[in-house]
């Protein structure tokens, strides 16, 4: 049995939707499950980016009532346009899908805000892809050849429950890379982060996404669960098996070490190959 098996975490070929459920003690639990295919509004400004409405304006009251904080832009991209760079961008892999969120690492960095009560379970468990990509207008390119996307998940105490980007007592911090590739084509890495929610003061805490370094990328099928099992983010619909037709022939899983200043958690990370 790999780590990934003992985690009891099958990675997914299939669209994500999102979904909240009340806290259980003791049970794991699902509370955000989203592939950003479902934008409400999407507007094409140009180069095959929405700039000018918030994530939460396309994807806020999915599902009813959840929202998204942000600093700055954090843009949608349209994943099959054809603008971009003029040609439109490139998804090899698929896992895209239609649209994925686009962060900017230096000038105005942006940053994405999520807010969850997990309960009096121990883990908030993150799984979501991650790829460096570019933009070609909105004074792009900001991808230096060769730079590799490297993401920071700052998991935050948050006792009056109120949404936002984050603030006061860290309760863990884990961090992520991905690869490079070209300005216009998506290479999506796979990572797995079960940040460490046991010092919250009632459950309720923020998880901030900010992009370090590696210019600009995008990341995308994002699901979150609360968990006392590290790394559980709940069942999920198996690939096919690699010998059925068009099945992808995975790669070697590979744990990251993440020095923190807190104590050492690790990092799951999968490459996703196209």
């Amino acid at each position: 049995m790999n780590f990934t098996q003992s985690l009891g975490i099958v990675a997914t070929s299939l669209g994500l939707t999102a979904f909240l459920t009340p806290p259980v003690q003791g049970a794991t639990l699902v509370l955000c499950d989203q592939d950003f295919e479902n934008p409400s509004g999407f507007v094409n400004d140009g180069g095959d980016v929405n700039i000018y409405r918030s994530v939460n304006t396309l994807y806020g009251n999915q599902p009813p009532g959840f929202t998204f904080a942000q600093a700055f832009s954090v843009e949608t991209l349209f994943i099959n346009g054809s603008r971009a760079f003029g040609r439109g961008y490139s998804d090899p892999s698929g896992r895209g899908g239609n649209y994925a969120l686009g962060m900017l690492a230096s000038r105005n960095a942006d940053l994405l805000g999520l807010s969850f009560d997990v309960g009096s379970n121990q883990f908030l468990n993150l799984r979501l892809d991650i790829s460096s990509i570019d933009l070609s207008v909105f004074s792009g390119p900001f991808v230096t050849p060769g730079a590799v996307p490297f993401f920071e998940f700052t998991l935050y105490d948050n006792p009056s429950g109120t949404t936002g980007l984050g603030s006061g007592t860290i309760l863990d911090v884990l961090r992520a890379s991905g690869t490079a590739s070209a300005r216009d084509v998506f290479d999506w890495t796979e990572v797995l982060l079960p940040l460490n929610a046991s010092g919250s003061t009632n459950g309720n805490v923020t998880l901030r996404i900010d992009l370090l370094s590696g210019g600009y990328a995008a990341l995308d099928n994002m699901r979150i669960a609360a968990s006392n099992i590290p790394g559980d983010v709940g069942v999920i619909t198996p690939e096919p098996p690699i010998d059925s037709p068009g099945a992808a022939v995975p790669e070697p899983t590979t744990i990251l070490g993440i020095a923190l200043a807190g104590g050492g958690l690790a990092c799951l990370k999968r490459r996703r190959s196209a």
